[in-house]
């Protein structure tokens, strides 16, 4: 290989950039449920409406219904269980998405 000669086909300065933010707020258009494999399930009998899957949820999914129960929004979840996991009384359960 020659030395100082770049062989490569495009050179990293002419690689498109990916992945990132062109303004504030776009990620409601991107319907990131479907990378899902796991979905929430709420077991309301369970469930003390203290609204730690709603404080933890890092896609912010979770909207609270007039019962008070705190109901996520599957369009944006990804399955990522961290709600089921901080649940002090085990009322949501992570199942298989199903196809």
């Amino acid at each position: 290989m020659p030395k100082g000669k770049d062989t490569a086909l495009i050179s990293w300065k002419e690689v498109p950039f990916g992945c990132y933010i062109l303004e504030p707020g776009n990620s409601v258009r991107f319907k990131t449920g479907d990378w899902r494999s796991f979905r929430p399930v709420l077991d309301k009998e369970k469930c003390v409406k203290c609204g730690q899957c709603y404080i933890m949820c890092p896609d912010m999914t979770y909207t609270q219904d007039e019962e008070g129960y705190y109901i996520v929004d599957l369009t944006y979840c990804k399955g990522c269980g961290i709600c089921a996991s901080v649940c002090p009384k085990g009322a949501i359960t992570m199942v298989v998405e199903e196809v």
